[in-house]
């Protein structure tokens, strides 16, 4: 039997060929195995990275809501405080007295008149009773002896006495017109208005104010008292030494001490003024 070596290289060939197609498979098998492999692990790694993305998510917004809680809570504690210190605003404004009405507001303007001295009060009881019988009272509305209270030193003793702030003279709160005028002049005791020419010429506010003293309470009998007593001695004023060791000798009130009830009194002693200490009973006015 003869041997065909032809036929036995075909066969050899095409078995070859055969296993190379199947390493080649085999090849590409696990090529393909890798490759799904290696997209496992990168899902994988990306399943194991995607909560913690989650998770920081969900701490930056839980941080941010309670920022804005704290923010919410700061408005409402500074809305409360505004609160708090407008109504303690208003309560002291309420509990704040009114001021006290200015004598100067009141109908009318402020005059002064002139009269004998010591017959301020006959005067003023004149006066009303003209006002009065001659129907006057929407033109004429008050008459006012300005009055304070001074302390005085008798006997060693303090009192407190009341004093005309003008000697000799009155105000009167009017519209005036010649008719009014008539009525004030021509008032037994009247001796005229105070003012430059033959016009009257009325108060200015301050002047109204510092004579009747805004805080002052009005007194009996239309007159207006000072509010706080006023020392009979001022500053600067010469009086006499009425008893002691300088007894009739004269000097110039330097200091003044209230609560000890002492002055201080520069007297004239050999020609050189020397500081004597006397009570204020020591002394009388000039």
């Amino acid at each position: 039997m003869t041997y065909d070596s032809s036929s036995s290289t075909t066969d050899s060939d095409a078995f070859t060929d055969e296993a190379g197609d199947q390493q080649a498979v085999a090849v590409d098998l696990e090529d393909s195995r890798a490759a799904e492999s290696a997209e496992g692990e990168v899902e994988t790694g990306a399943d194991a990275a995607q909560p913690n993305g989650f998770l920081e998510t969900a701490n930056e917004i839980a941080a941010a809501e309670q920022a804005t809680e704290v923010a919410r809570e700061a408005e409402v504690a500074a809305a409360a405080g505004a609160a708090i210190e407008g109504a303690t605003e208003v309560e002291e404004e309420a509990a704040a007295p009114a001021p006290p009405e200015s004598p100067y507001d009141r109908p009318g303007q402020w005059f002064v008149i002139h009269s004998y001295a010591g017959y301020e009060n006959k005067v003023k009881s004149n006066l009303e009773s003209r006002i009065a019988s001659m129907n006057m009272e929407e033109r004429i509305f008050e008459v006012v002896i300005p009055m304070e209270d001074v302390i005085e030193f008798k006997n060693g003793k303090k009192q407190v006495v009341s004093k005309k702030v003008f000697p000799g003279y009155l105000l009167v709160r009017m519209d005036l017109d010649d008719d009014s005028w008539y009525v004030v002049r021509n008032t037994p005791g009247v001796t005229g208005f105070v003012g430059l020419g033959a016009r009257p010429t009325p108060l200015t506010r301050r002047e109204v104010e510092n004579i009747l003293q805004v805080k002052a309470e009005e007194g009996e009998g239309g007159t207006a008292k000072r509010s706080r007593p006023r020392l009979e001695f001022e500053l600067g004023e010469s009086v006499r030494v009425r008893e002691g060791p300088f007894a009739d000798f004269s000097g110039t009130i330097a200091e003044i001490n209230e609560d000890q009830l002492k002055l201080k009194v520069l007297v004239n002693i050999f020609g050189r003024e020397t500081p004597v200490e006397l009570d204020f009973a020591q002394v009388a006015k000039l």
